[in-house]
């Protein structure tokens, strides 16, 4: 059992408030899922700058600021929150920055990429983890997060979700896959790498390829119907804005909320509770099989 909210903004006026929103959501599905947490938020980018989201301790970012600069010969641009820290490359040499990563700081852990998008997940209670980051300050146009109980793992902050496998692409999930060891080993001859054993990673992952194959984000989760198998709920989130899908059963919960300013999803109507005229918005359960996407 784990909580899942995800909140699009159709009203940019309302982009200063959107950690603060998803921080009240988040908290509210805290006994959903209390042993860790996460999220992703979409905030301002430049398409010639890359964010890589890392984790390490204050020490490790101070000597990799120091490093940066004499291996790339410009001035490293760090923003530090707690145990991340968000690095910002040029695009060009995004590639070479995480070869040098892993090859020469393996004890820094990249925990996500892209343009736009910034990840944070952290053991902990929901509230907190979402307080130590700093979530309520973060503005941006949509963001996906979760709230973790660890049924079939251990509590570890690699355990927590999001997952993210692709530029400014991630996903969280509440359910349980029954192919996933099956996928992973056919992922893995297709290139892509795993750090977990979790198969929220193989879903996420799953996309990551179906997408680099050429397929939209809607023809790639229309595509897992067939070859994901299980109980399951995802909330995918990309540059452009997000996207849910139940399984065929969809025995997992899930209710949405859309009004003229954003749509709202939670693993219970109580998370969407928090959000301004909730009392307006047109409240609806996602079909099975049914794949819903929002963009700008």
């Amino acid at each position: 059992m784990c909580g899942i909210v995800g909140l699009f903004l159709k009203n940019k006026a309302l982009a200063p408030q959107l950690g603060s929103l998803t921080a009240r959501m988040l908290a509210v599905m805290s006994d959903r899922g209390p042993d860790s947490a996460g999220f992703a938020v979409y905030g301002n980018g430049s398409p010639e700058i890359v964010k890589l989201t890392l984790r390490a301790d204050h020490e490790s970012v101070a000597q990799l600021a120091k490093a940066f600069a004499s291996r790339f010969g410009v001035q490293a641009d760090i923003l530090r929150r707690d145990s991340h820290a968000v690095l910002s490359v040029p695009k060009v040499l995004e590639p070479r920055v995480r070869l040098w990563l892993a090859q020469e700081h393996p004890g820094i852990h990249l925990v996500g990429v892209g343009t736009r998008m910034e990840l944070y997940k952290d053991v902990g209670l929901p509230s907190q983890v979402a307080d130590r980051f700093g979530l309520p300050l973060m503005k941006g146009t949509h963001a996906i997060g979760h709230t973790r109980m660890a049924t079939e793992s251990s509590v570890t902050t690699d355990g927590a979700h999001p997952f993210s496998t692709g530029i400014d692409q991630c996903l969280v999930h509440n359910g349980s896959l029954s192919n996933h060891n099956a996928t992973r080993r056919i992922l893995m001859r297709e290139g892509l790498s795993f750090e977990t054993e979790n198969d929220s990673e193989v879903a996420a992952a799953y996309l990551t390829w179906r997408m680099r194959e050429g397929a939209s984000l809607k023809e790639a989760l229309i595509d897992s119907l067939n070859d994901l198998d299980g109980f399951y709920t995802f909330v995918v989130g990309t540059e452009s804005g997000f996207a849910v899908l139940r399984d065929p059963i969809a025995c997992k919960p899930a209710v949405m909320a859309e009004t003229e300013d954003y749509v709202a999803f939670g693993s219970e109507y109580r998370a969407l509770a928090v959000l301004p005229d909730i009392e307006k918005a047109r409240l609806f359960e996602p079909e099975p099989a049914q794949v819903y996407v929002w963009e700008h």
